[in-house]
């Protein structure tokens, strides 16, 4: 018994829960980097997942999903290194890295 989209499905449905949880509830700004993370890596599994178990279409839009897998990447490693200077910036400045606390654009 091999597996089925079914089960790419379920998996991405279940980290995307657990980014979502991580973004949502912790107060820890790393913390919510990592649950968007998780989130991003959800996608990138959904979307490999349809592009190997889609048979219909002619071979050349077989690496679709790949492809977009591949700039969600690299636009999460963007986001992250610059969401991680602004944390260490406002770290230096504030010395919390606790989202409730942060208000710079505050007066």
């Amino acid at each position: 018994m091999g597996l089925s989209l079914n089960h790419y499905l379920v998996l991405g449905a279940i980290l995307f829960c657990i980014g979502l949880y991580g973004a949502l509830a912790k107060r820890n700004a790393v913390a919510v980097l990592m649950g968007i993370e998780i989130m991003l890596n959800a996608v990138n599994i959904t979307m490999v997942a349809f592009s190997f178990f889609n048979k219909a279409l002619p071979y050349a839009t077989y690496l679709t999903g790949q492809i977009f897998a591949i700039f969600i990447i690299t636009v999460a490693a963007a986001e992250a290194a610059v969401a991680l200077a602004m944390i260490i910036a406002i770290y230096r400045k504030r010395n919390t890295v606790d989202v409730g606390e942060i208000d710079i654009m505050k007066w």
